[in-house]
């Protein structure tokens, strides 16, 4: 069977070959997510310490950066969250992969070359969004420790500490596919380059409020790195929308 017909078949599923299809699918991330989970759990404790660097990075030379638990079942916790969060990251390209797999034979041929664009554009701006919140944490925990005053002492439990971090790559990371959803909506002829551009000013408001609601963490450290790169982004959906209009 050629490529084509073999599309043509997809295309013409019936439901209950297409609720086959989506399990088939779904089994397959399940499987990618426990593979990535199983390896995460084995590279626990290079992890940790790499979770750990923001926090280290805010102490004087000489000091301990370790965090303190306060219950026997804590550790195995802590590292349950980590596992599941890093099973969820190094999966997110087999799971954004079997979904595009899963639309495709809907698709024409010009929107399939999109989806790639976009499952590999999807992949690479959560990763960069995770690494602007890593960069920006140790920041944050100068702020917050600063605000507190001089008698405050950090004494960090490791699943608060973790959760945060974690959290906040997880928003920033989810926040940079701001770009992706804009494209997608100027080619689905939603909205306009020219909507866009006129709805500016309204659209840094809310960037900047948003950012700041969102960021767990409260810091303006946080919030700016977050807002600004949403601000650039919008504005690159704009150029990007004109130029595939063109």
């Amino acid at each position: 069977m050629t490529e084509t017909t073999a599309t043509k078949s997809k295309s013409t599923m019936t439901l209950i070959e297409h609720l086959g299809e989506l399990r088939r699918r779904l089994v397959i991330s399940v499987i990618g997510f426990v593979v990535a989970a199983t390896v995460t759990w084995f590279l626990y404790p290079h992890i940790l310490l790499l979770l750990e660097h923001p926090y280290c990075q805010t102490l004087p030379k000489g000091h301990s950066c370790s965090l303190f638990v306060t219950g026997p079942l804590d550790p195995f916790g802590v590292r349950l969250d980590v596992t599941g969060w890093g099973g969820l990251l190094f999966a997110s390209p087999v799971i954004l992969f079997q979904a595009w797999r899963f639309v495709t034979p809907g698709l024409r041929a010009h929107e399939r070359r999109y989806a790639i664009a976009f499952s590999l554009s999807s992949v690479a701006l959560f990763v960069a969004g995770a690494a602007v919140a890593w960069v920006t944490f140790p920041h944050a925990l100068a702020w917050l420790h600063g605000v507190g005053g001089p008698g405050i002492v950090d004494l960090f439990n490791p699943s608060k500490y973790l959760n945060l971090i974690l959290a906040l790559m997880a928003i920033f990371g989810l926040a940079f596919e701001f770009p992706v959803v804009l494209i997608g909506l100027e080619l689905g002829g939603v909205v306009t380059p020219q909507q866009l551009g006129h709805w500016r000013r309204v659209a840094i408001v809310m960037i900047v409020f948003v950012a700041a609601v969102i960021t767990p963490s409260s810091d303006p450290f946080s919030m700016l790195a977050l807002a600004v790169p949403m601000l650039l982004f919008y504005e690159m959906a704009i150029l990007v929308g004109r130029l595939l209009h063109r």
